[in-house]
């Protein structure tokens, strides 16, 4: 039987740079920062949910071919990939603290179906939801 997800991965148009916004910005920590080859296993996790990593992979060799890799970086740069949702506190202090860091925000904290929820994109595009956990 399952334990449950472990690792869910997001693509990224460079590891060292998605390290750098998802540790500093985010508050994340690396887990696992391996290489073989050229291919490279980066994972980092949130400190308050050690149970998951957030897998920083690149598209390319040897999991994709080129054309494969092209479009998976066009789409992620696009915003096309599935969203994310990071639960906070207080989403209107993350916010603050993350537009400060220089995080580039979609949408600016707003009050919906009895939460506060606001939008952003990591250095490569991924689009992100960040949700007051309700009280």
């Amino acid at each position: 039987m399952a334990q449950g997800v472990q690792v869910m991965g997001l693509y990224v148009r460079d590891q060292d740079e998605a390290l750098a916004f998802y540790v500093e910005k985010l508050g994340f920590r690396v887990h696992t920062d391996v290489r073989n080859g050229d291919y490279r296993w980066l994972t980092v996790q949130h400190p308050e949910q050690p149970s998951l990593q957030v897998g920083l992979f690149v598209p390319g060799p040897p999991v994709h071919d080129e054309a494969t890799a092209q479009t998976l970086r066009a789409m992620v740069a696009k915003g096309a990939m599935p969203g994310l949702v990071l639960a906070v506190d207080d989403c209107r202090a993350a916010f603050a603290k993350m537009k400060a860091l220089g995080v580039e925000f979609t949408q600016e904290p707003a009050e919906r179906y009895g939460q506060v929820d606001a939008g952003f994109r990591d250095p490569s595009g991924n689009g992100w939801k960040m949700i007051e956990s309700r009280r």
